[in-house]
């Protein structure tokens, strides 16, 4: 919370204001529309524009125009319609005070907070958690996050993400879902379900905000924020279905992204906050801006502060997000005719509507209760749930001659930046996590042996040689505490324990600052001076597990060739030790698949599973070059980890693909089965992946495309027939004029454990 609202708060409290007892009674209120239209109709012109402003009171991120002065003075005169990043049930409920004990009309204000993968309880970042394509898991660590968030006092979440990247120099692909539209899709529903519980009047329920859109995972050089282009047949084929799937699935609010889209950014653009979000996919929430969006279009050149502020609000644009151009420019806009009342009023509507859905009027205090946020915030069950959730998310992406799992009884030397790093652990964008109380992998490991390993440890070197460089990458408290002793000192001692060691843990990676907003990367690989520590370790001819911490795809060329077993924990959460601990242990099978292409290089960005084929394919020479087709001369074209890879313990076969029949028509559907076998020495959990193509269309189409998956359990030497139902919908695609539909002819069917399934049957669509 900034000074001067904790100033003003203190007055109020100072001259008894804070003695007042707020009944804990809820109130009976009119119907929606009749009490919100009576209220609008004692609302000043002002006090309209001021549900329409929402200032941040903390200091978690900054930009231009953020700051905002005399915050509580301006809720008094109902010039806030929300605020962020301001956390606790007391801070909450005091300013909560302002607005509805001394502000004329009482309006409450909705509290919001970037509760992106958990509350206290962190779970995996998305992109980790996306790799369980578990959608009940999902929902659950949502559900958790939006009790625990409204048990201190926040109503509403700035998540989910739902950007589709396939650019992993773009930094916040730590935050989405991956590359993949379908499942995207299913994952934006799971998390609006998880918050909102399809019942919002809940006191632990709150209001989801997808975002960014649209469009803000495909900036040009990967870099963020920047400019996006693309044609709109790319945009509602692969880009555009996360969102709608969220906004099909209920969510209550949407956030724009800070990039262009057709030359015109997102804040203040029509066509897609009008006309698509709203006339094509019937949304009824509101839409807010992020953080400084729209005074940051003067600089994409758009005009002065009233220009834009206008040109956001005829676009579609409800609440601005600390910029504050709404509220010192809109009344004069207003007045010149360049908006109008009827647009004002309708914004204003639709923040009301908000506030009564979450039950805001009739008991403004419903998310301050302290006996909540006692009893129901980063609970024993929780942390329970986070670390067994955790484990799911990781991804085995190699494991020569069985390394692992590893013997509880071994004498295990646990080496890298990475081992005891617990402010790391959650990951970017835990805003609320209390960093000390979570779990390294050095404790965890300690933890999950029970004192029968012998376990040893050393730093090994810093994240990198460059100081500069991990200051950049260890922001908001998240430090790795830089060694100060020589590279040479650090190697040594590793190297000496190393010595004593059954087998080497390599704890290597990013920081989880080094992914995340603002964090792009023109390099791909783990930072050079681990990338020396792993080829000394490698040298000592120990076996070696290589641990790697990461908020992206990264390029592994050398780890993948020399390192025996690879295990991607990503940034597992505050359980995040003892959960990778339970993996390498094998007290947990490994199950987690990629849900991004991992690329052999950064030159091969943007790479993708579900291409198109070229005039001039490679066809079946992949890493051999072949003059005049489309293929690299010094890089072969597919990837090091192709999308929906992952291994287990165990291992599983696919047999007897087939159809039930091999002609549908649009309103008939086409069973299709595998036979799926544990034929390993574990029990384990497999995640069966369908792909589609439509081997000829009006336009161009994918190689294949994901269509469905499930998520089984076979104990060992286990079978099961996997059964998927093909609808007329899972053929449907926009083609040149925009139209969603099927076309007759050819499709090909895949099932397999990834996306390079290669068996496969064909079916006819006859319409």
């Amino acid at each position: 919370m900034n000074n001067k609202l904790i100033v003003a708060l203190l007055c109020f409290s100072a001259f008894g204001y804070s003695q007042k007892k707020s009944s804990k009674k809820t109130v009976k209120i009119k119907p929606k529309a009749e009490f919100v239209s009576d209220l609008m109709g004692k609302m000043t012109i002002d006090e309209k524009i001021g549900q329409l402003n929402l200032p941040t009171s903390g200091d978690i991120t900054t930009g231009a125009g953020s700051e905002s002065s005399d915050v509580a003075k301006k809720i008094e005169d109902g010039k806030v319609g929300g605020l962020f990043n301001i956390k606790s049930v007391r801070k909450i409920k005091e300013v909560q005070k302002i607005a509805v004990e001394k502000s004329r009309l009482k309006i409450p204000l909705l509290f919001g907070m970037d509760v992106i993968h958990g509350y206290e309880t962190t779970f995996p970042i998305p992109l980790g958690l996306s790799c369980t394509w578990d959608m009940p898991l999902i929902e659950r660590t949502a559900q958790i996050a939006a009790q625990e968030a409204s048990a201190d006092g926040i109503n509403w979440t700035f998540s989910p993400m739902v950007d589709i990247s396939r650019d992993p120099r773009w930094g916040r692909v730590s935050e989405g879902s991956g590359e993949d539209a379908y499942l995207g899709s299913q994952i934006a529903k799971a998390m609006v379900n998880g918050y909102q519980q399809d019942n919002l009047s809940n006191n632990n329920s709150i209001l989801s905000c997808v975002k960014h859109f649209a469009l803000y995972g495909a900036p040009e050089a990967g870099r963020d924020y920047n400019t996006v282009d693309m044609s709109r047949i790319k945009m509602y084929n692969d880009y555009f279905p996360p969102y709608k799937a969220a906004i099909d699935a209920g969510a209550g609010s949407v956030m724009a992204s800070f990039n262009e889209v057709d030359g015109i950014p997102a804040t203040g653009n029509k066509w897609l906050m009008t006309d698509v979000l709203r006339n094509q996919w019937g949304f009824k929430g509101f839409v807010v801006t992020d953080y400084t969006g729209i005074p940051e279009m003067i600089a994409h050149g758009m005009g002065d502060l009233q220009t834009v502020s206008a040109l956001a609000f005829n676009a579609g644009i409800e609440m601005d997000m600390v910029g504050e151009g709404f509220l010192t420019t809109l009344k004069k806009s207003l007045d010149e005719k360049k908006v109008t009342i009827e647009q004002i009023d309708n914004a204003v509507r639709l923040i009301l509507n908000a506030k009564y859905d979450l039950g805001l009027f009739e008991d403004p205090y419903k998310y301050c209760d302290v006996s909540r946020a006692k009893n129901e915030i980063f609970t024993k069950s929780n942390r329970t749930e986070a670390r067994n959730i955790a484990a799911q998310s990781l991804v085995l992406l190699k494991n020569e001659n069985q390394l692992l799992p590893l013997k509880k009884t071994a004498t295990i030397a646990v080496i890298g930046p990475l081992a005891d790093a617990k402010e790391n652990m959650a990951g970017t964008w835990s805003v609320a996590t209390n960093m000390e109380k979570s779990i390294s992998l050095l404790a965890g490991i300690k933890e999950v042996s029970k004192n029968a390993a012998s376990i040893l440890y050393a730093k090994g070197s810093n994240l990198d040689y460059d100081a500069a460089f991990e200051e950049k990458a260890t922001m908001f408290g998240k430090t790795l505490h830089r060694d100060d002793r020589t590279k040479e000192e650090l190697l040594a001692e590793a190297l000496k324990i190393a010595e004593k060691a059954d087998v080497i843990v390599a704890a290597l990676g990013e920081s989880a600052e080094l992914s995340g907003e603002s964090s792009s990367r023109t390099k791909l690989e783990i930072p050079q001076a681990q990338q020396d520590l792993l080829a000394a370790l490698l040298k000592t001819g120990k076996p070696v597990v290589l641990v790697l911490f990461n908020g992206r795809p990264l390029v592994l060329n050398y780890e993948k060739e020399n390192v025996p077993a690879i295990l991607d924990v990503w940034f597992a959460g505050s359980e995040a030790g003892t959960s990778i601990a339970d993996v390498l242990f094998g007290d947990v099978n490994p199950s987690g698949k990629l849900t991004t292409t991992f690329p052999r290089s950064v030159g091969q960005v943007p790479i993708y599973y579900n291409q198109k084929n070229t005039g001039r394919p490679l066809g079946n020479s992949e890493g051999k070059f072949e003059k005049f087709k489309s293929n690299y001369i010094d890089e072969r074209n597919e990837p090091l980890f192709p999308f929906g890879f992952g291994l287990s313990y165990t291992s599983f076969e696919y047999a007897n693909l087939k159809l039930s029949n091999t002609k549908m028509t649009a309103n008939q559907t086409i069973k299709a089965s595998v036979e799926v076998s544990n034929t390993g020495n574990y029990d384990g959990k497999e995640i069966v992946q369908l792909y589609i193509r439509d081997v000829v269309g009006s336009v161009t189409r994918p190689v294949k495309e994901l269509k469905g998956f499930q998520k089984i359990f076979l104990k060992k030497g286990e079978k099961q027939t996997v059964t998927f139902e093909i609808t007329i919908e899972d053929l449907k695609f926009y083609n040149s004029d925009l139209n969603y539909d099927a076309e007759a002819g050819q499709f090909e069917v895949f099932i397999g454990t990834n996306s390079d399934a290669a068996n496969k049957v064909d079916f006819l669509l006859d319409k």
